[in-house]
């Protein structure tokens, strides 16, 4: 953080009139300001009433996001973040920029009803995990859980949509003391919610070794799948087979928030994200067995505790192995998916893939609902996947 000049002022004798008395009982009432040395700038103090109030500020502006997403006739619900004002609110520039999301998110509502999907309602709520004060700079951590309800469109949709995501928010205080909201990022991969209104950043990985170049000229590789809706498709047998079906969506949905203490998370930043983790944790519930060996080989797949292969937990090595080892077999179109189908995406569309979800609800009338870390996320419908993401590459999996 860089040097700053220290003002000292002279000190004169003075006589206190009814009018400074009044001033000092005014300037009172704005937050407190931590007691340093006579001569030195004071540092504004984030006591428990502004540790309140930015939870509240953030619990706001996500809840507007959420909002913009709900079936409304007529107007925008007006945004609650505006009701803010004086000791802690969005600065003006961060004022803009939620009004740009709102402006996306409300495209992406009318994206949802052109793919058969509205929202009834919705509930966000956000709890701060943690304040880091450094000066005049506050950075605050939050989680935010949402639960949407599907609006009956078609009679046969889950009742709701939830996720959990974790944001940074940073507040900047002037001398007066007054915090501003003045940037909003999604922490570690938490970057798939759908009120998120920007696209996911596709995080630069290292260049591949010759071993993994090799690997991947030899692998098999999967067609991409197409997005239009089809007549649907005759649904799979969920249990009759090598494999249960039922028995991984039900380790998926009982574990879409609540993680496995028996796996590592690779929730994070630089950790890569969980998404591939939780889906190969799915398929082993469901029957998928250990195929031991060396943790680079890509036709190899095995996890546990202290120990993964590459293809339980990489996205690309995931399908490498799939393919080969012939437990997987491509799909020519998303909703062909059914109950425990793998869904992967090529947000950049340049050839590697990013994402992978499972499939743990299917409805009557043919639309699969997906289930993922990195961003935990329950029965999000694969036509608000679409809406949300229409320019990636889709990957789709029967297994």
């Amino acid at each position: 953080m860089k040097s700053r000049k220290l003002r000292r002022t002279r000190r004169r004798a003075t006589v206190i009139t009814a009018a400074a008395v009044s001033a000092v009982a005014g300037a009172a009432m704005l937050p407190v300001w931590s007691a340093g040395a006579s001569t030195q700038a004071a540092q504004p103090e984030v006591d428990a009433r502004t540790k309140a109030t930015f939870q509240r500020l953030a619990d706001a502006v996500f809840t507007d996001r959420t909002n913009a997403l709900v079936d409304r006739p007529g107007k925008r619900k007006k945004q609650i973040s505006d009701g803010f004002s004086g000791r802690v609110a969005l600065s003006s520039g961060t004022a803009r920029a939620e009004g740009k999301a709102l402006d996306r998110l409300t495209d992406r509502r009318a994206r949802l009803a052109r793919h058969g999907e509205k929202y009834s309602k919705a509930d966000t709520k956000v709890t701060l995990d943690r304040t880091r004060v450094n000066g005049r700079k506050a950075v605050v951590a939050v989680t935010e859980t949402t639960t949407l309800t599907y609006k009956k469109v078609r009679g046969d949709e889950p009742r709701t949509t939830g996720f959990q995501s974790q944001h940074e928010l940073t507040f900047q205080a002037d001398r007066r003391g007054q915090w501003r909201l003045t940037g909003i990022r999604e922490a570690a991969d938490d970057q798939l919610a759908v009120n998120q209104p920007d696209a996911p950043t596709v995080e630069t990985t290292p260049s591949p070794t010759p071993s993994t170049k090799a690997a991947a000229n030899t692998m098999p590789s999967s067609p991409r799948a197409e997005i239009t809706r089809p007549a649907p498709a005759a649904p799979k047998d969920l249990t009759g087979g090598e494999y249960d079906y039922k028995a991984m969506a039900a380790y998926a949905e009982k574990h879409w928030r609540d993680y496995n203490p028996d796996y590592p998370s690779f929730d994070g930043r630089g950790a890569g994200g969980d998404c591939t983790n939780f889906v190969s944790q799915a398929l082993k519930a469901g029957g998928w067995k250990h195929v031991p060996g060396y943790v680079y080989d890509y036709t190899r797949w095995f996890g546990n505790n202290e120990i993964q292969s590459h293809s339980f937990v990489g996205v690309n090595e995931w399908s490498w192995f799939a393919l080969n080892s012939e437990r997987a077999t491509s799909l020519a179109n998303v909703y062909q998916m059914d109950v425990g189908d793998v869904l992967q995406v090529d947000f950049d569309r340049d050839g590697s893939k990013d994402h992978t979800m499972i499939v743990t609800h299917r409805s009557a009338q043919g639309v699969p609902y997906l289930t993922y870390h990195s961003t935990n996320t329950l029965r999000r419908s694969v036509a608000s996947i679409i809406a949300s993401y229409p320019n990636a590459a889709y990957y789709a999996y029967r297994t």
